[in-house]
């Protein structure tokens, strides 16, 4: 069980990096396409933020603590931080390679949820797959414009 506790950490902390990086490209994108790019980056940061709430709910519902801290999430995040300003273009890009960072680790959270047979994380953790497979999909579209 303390796999899975320890994985849904680190999921926990990647979407809130991925939420935030989202919610920083929406202030700060610029361009000809402004408009679309700032309402699919709200669309984008609202769908991860919302999700972070109910990594920690797994967490406690599995009789652990879920992390809270911007320094505890530095820690188990597997996105890098940004703290330039890229351009639209690489700001999409940007956020396909750490979707696509998460989609693996969520796949990695479904393989260890099946295995210790909790199925409630399991169902959380598939949706949430098809969710970020769609995103991906959506992501991706941006570069090949």
């Amino acid at each position: 069980m303390e796999e899975l506790i320890q994985q849904l950490k680190v999921l926990q902390a990647t979407a809130f990096s991925l939420y935030l990086k989202a919610h920083n490209f929406h202030w700060n994108i610029t361009g000809p396409n402004f408009i679309q790019y700032h309402s699919f980056l709200n669309t984008v940061y609202d769908q991860v933020h919302g999700t972070v709430d109910d990594y920690a709910e797994h967490i406690r519902a599995l009789k652990a603590f879920a992390p809270g801290s911007l320094t505890r999430f530095a820690e188990l995040t597997k996105i890098a931080d940004e703290v330039a300003i890229p351009t639209a273009r690489n700001m999409l890009a940007k956020l396909a390679s750490d979707n696509a960072i998460l989609l693996n680790e969520l796949r990695t959270g479904a393989d260890i949820a099946q295995k210790a047979n909790e199925h409630g994380v399991l169902n959380f953790l598939e949706g949430l797959i098809d969710d970020h497979e769609k995103l991906q999909w959506m992501l991706v579209s941006f570069e090949e414009a």
